[in-house]
């Protein structure tokens, strides 16, 4: 393990403490006090994941994770948001920017090394396949984020391609909604299981005529199934 982590936190004392403990976890770091400082940084030394407060002097801790997921080069990096706000629609809202994980300060070290390992090995599950596809009728582009059927483009939230993308990677297993809020939101159990039927809905109507692969296992959870 030798994973280079970028510390976007403004609150120095903390950003030297976070990174002294990861380095005793075998993770380099790098820190950054704002936000401008960590983008100029992007295009010479991507990070393999990203710890971001929301609280930045320049920028919505927010804001700056929308961008990372909205552009090709950085999207697939993992985003921890690390932030004081534990409130649920504020956890809620950090995930649907795309965010893959969230941590509520004050934490522990060990908890923070075990959520920045989680998400690193969903990066490497998830990174070895490009292309999916369901039914001859849906294509999933893994890199880009992109979702077709029949050809025609269909625009997606961060969490409602991920939700499509994890299921199709699997056809035929049925996945309970614990187990798809752990897939995509590692174990922040603040976040509901009713946001999977939420998310799940939303998806099957912008599906439209494929939402059909999409199958619901009473008492069990969802599936992605080829007819």
């Amino acid at each position: 393990m030798n994973e280079r982590i970028a510390i976007v936190e403004d609150e120095a004392d903390l950003a030297r403490l976070v990174a002294s403990h990861l380095a005793k976890d075998g993770f380099r770091t790098s820190v950054f006090g704002d936000a401008e400082s960590f983008f100029r940084s992007l295009p010479r030394d991507k990070p393999d994941a990203v710890l971001l407060d929301i609280m930045l002097p320049d920028a919505s801790g927010m804001d700056v994770c929308r961008k990372l997921k909205a552009e090709e080069e950085t999207r697939p990096i993992p985003v921890i948001i690390v932030t004081a706000r534990g409130e649920e629609t504020d956890r809620v809202l950090g995930l649907e920017m795309g965010a893959d994980d969230y941590v509520v300060k004050p934490f522990s070290f060990r908890e923070l090394s075990a959520r920045i390992r989680a998400v690193l090995r969903r990066g490497r599950e998830d990174g070895g396949v490009k292309r999916l596809g369901i039914g001859g009728e849906v294509e999933i582009d893994v890199e880009r984020y992109e979702v077709r059927v029949g050809g025609r483009a269909v625009d997606l939230t961060t969490t409602e391609f991920k939700l499509l993308a994890f299921l199709a990677s699997k056809k035929g297993r049925v996945f309970s909604r614990e187990q798809i809020l752990d897939h995509l939101w590692g174990h922040d159990k603040i976040v509901l299981d009713r946001t999977v039927d939420v998310h799940v809905k939303n998806l099957r109507l912008k599906l439209k005529s494929a939402a059909r692969f999409i199958q619901n296992i009473r008492g069990v959870g969802y599936k992605v199934e080829d007819e």
